[in-house]
C-alpha cells in the first residue's frame, strides 16, 4: 500500500482543513446522527482521492443517507459479534454465581474460567479481525448497499485478495483510532477535533486499500 502512511499528513493539504474538521467535530456531537453524518463525509472524502483532488468533502449535515448504510453494516456485524460472545459468557457466569454458593464444584469452577476466557478471546479476536475487514466492509456497502456489505464470503474474499494489503489497512485504522483518542489524553473537548480528523485519515486509508486490492487483483 504505497504512501499509506501520507493519511496522517493528507487532510492538512486543503487549505480549510481546520474549518472543515471542526465543522465536522460539532456535528460529531448530535447522538447517532452525527457519527453516520461522519461515515457519510468520509466516503465523499473518498470520492475526492479517487478523482486525484486531495481536499476534504464540504463540511456539512447532508451525508446521513450515504453514512446510514455502512452505519447499519457495522452495527450488524457488531451486534453479531456480541451475540456470540454474550453466548459463551453467560453460561459460565451462570455457572460462577452458582458454584458461588456453598461448596464449588472444581470441574464446574473450571468450566466457568473456561467459557469466561474463551468469550473474551471471541471479543477481541472478533473485534481486530472487524477492525481489519473494515475497509472491504465499506467499499462493498458503498458500491452495492447493505446486502453486499453483509456477504460475508464476498468480503473476506476482497480482504484476502492481499493479505498485507488488508494487515496494513487495518493496523493503520487502529493508529488512526489510537489518535483520535489524543484530544482526550491532551484535553477532553479536544477529542471532538482529534476524531474528525481520524475520520479524514480513514478516507485515505480505505483509498489506499481499493487501489492496493484492485492493483493485485488486476495483476
Amino acid at each position: 500500500m504505497d504512501r499509506i502512511t501520507e493519511a496522517f499528513v493528507w487532510p492538512f493539504r486543503d487549505p480549510e482543513w481546520a474549518v472543515k474538521l471542526l465543522i465536522i467535530a460539532l456535528i460529531s456531537l448530535i447522538p447517532i446522527a452525527g457519527q453516520i453524518n461522519n461515515l457519510g463525509w468520509m466516503l465523499a472524502s473518498l470520492d475526492r482521492l479517487r478523482a486525484g483532488e486531495e481536499r476534504l468533502a464540504p463540511a456539512n449535515l447532508s451525508y446521513l443517507g450515504r453514512g446510514v448504510r455502512v452505519y447499519v453494516v457495522v452495527l450488524i456485524y457488531l451486534l453479531v459479534l456480541l451475540a456470540v460472545g454474550f453466548a459463551i459468557y453467560l453460561p459460565g457466569l451462570a455457572l460462577a454465581v452458582q458454584q458461588g454458593h456453598g461448596q464449588g464444584n472444581a470441574a464446574l469452577i473450571a468450566v466457568a474460567i473456561v467459557l469466561n476466557l474463551i468469550s473474551f478471546g471471541v471479543f477481541t479476536l472478533g473485534s481486530l479481525a472487524l477492525t481489519f475487514m473494515l475497509p472491504a466492509i465499506i467499499l462493498a456497502t458503498d458500491t452495492g448497499g447493505i446486502g453486499a456489505g453483509l456477504r460475508i464470503g464476498d468480503v473476506l474474499r476482497r480482504a484476502r485478495v492481499n493479505p498485507i494489503n488488508t494487515l496494513i489497512a487495518g493496523l493503520m485504522l487502529i493508529a488512526a483510532s489510537f489518535v483520535g483518542s489524543l484530544g482526550l489524553i491532551a484535553c477532553g473537548i479536544g477529542i471532538l477535533f482529534t476524531n474528525a480528523y481520524a475520520v479524514a485519515m480513514q478516507a485515505w486509508i480505505v483509498r489506499s486499500f481499493e487501489i492496493g486490492s484492485t492493483a493485485h487483483t488486476a495483476g
